[in-house]
């Protein structure tokens, strides 16, 4: 599954938090409900999981799972830094992202940010630190952001170049957080290839691909079979009836073996009990 760098040493690799990966945290969808109030997960080992927003700001979703994904990549590229700042330019890391710079991304990307720096995630003995141990502890992904616009000559020089519209774009400096920089920087990290995670147009088979990158190198014969409705509570997914999980999954299914991420991927039911199994290619 986790096209690691013996397999393919020319990619552009993605270090993620291992213990983070296997947790819900983006909603997959960008759109606001009244289930935005938060998200609640309960472990295998009865480990409790919420991920809460910040006052009148909505849970992160499809885009900031981007940004996340990206942040982590640029961690990486930077060497680790020790403060866990990483600085760009929005249009630069826009493009990365293979999204258009104009002014509605620029202004997703701030909102991004933001909630990535003040949305809480709260684990009761759910989110393993590095020495293997849940912890019981409050934090969020990013500690700190600071955006600068440009400075007035350098706005000046946006007319030169018609492809920036709307607002100008700005330097942004983001600090990752102790929390998932120790386990980063401790090496319990699942690895993910960019081109594999930017061609799955899905934002279910990106969320799926970064947790099965966090599972399948556990399990020992890279088989992993999980009971539908726990899988849909890790991902997470808002649907709760087989026939409706199914019908998001298998659009997934069929992206992540079509990319080569999986060998199989299928539901199927055992008794009562509806199962979701994988196996890495």
């Amino acid at each position: 599954m986790i096209l690691a760098p013996r397999r393919r040493t020319g990619a552009r690799l993605v270090t993620l938090d291992r213990a983070l990966e296997r947790l819900p945290l983006f909603r997959l969808s960008d759109s606001t409900s009244a289930e935005d109030v938060a998200i609640s997960y309960t472990t295998e080992a009865g480990g409790r999981w919420r991920v809460l927003p910040s006052p009148g700001d909505r849970l992160p979703g499809t885009f900031d799972q981007d940004v996340y994904v990206e942040l982590l990549h640029r961690y990486h590229e930077a060497g680790a830094p020790e403060d866990g700042v990483v600085t760009f330019t929005l249009h630069s890391f826009l493009r990365s992202i293979g999204r258009r710079a104009d002014g509605r991304t620029y202004e997703q990307l701030r909102g991004a940010l933001g909630r990535l720096e003040r949305t809480t995630l709260d684990s009761q003995d759910a989110y393993a630190g590095p020495d293997g141990r849940p912890l019981t502890r409050s934090f969020t992904i990013l500690s700190s952001v600071v955006i600068d616009r440009r400075r007035l000559v350098d706005r000046e020089q946006l007319a030169l170049f018609p492809q920036l519209l709307g607002s100008d774009p700005g330097d942004a400096r983001a600090t990752l957080s102790p929390t998932v920089r120790a386990n980063v920087d401790a090496g319990r990290t699942s690895a993910l290839t960019l081109a594999t995670y930017h061609a799955l147009a899905s934002p279910v088979a990106r969320r799926l691909y970064r947790l099965l990158a966090a599972v399948l190198d556990d399990t020992g014969d890279g088989a992993w079979r999980v009971p539908l409705d726990r899988l849909a509570g890790q991902l997470p997914l808002a649907q709760r009836y087989p026939s409706h999980l199914q019908r998001v999954l298998q659009p997934a299914h069929d992206m992540l073996v079509a990319a080569g991420v999986v060998r199989t991927a299928a539901v199927r039911q055992d008794g009562r009990e509806w199962l979701v199994e994988y196996e890495r290619r």
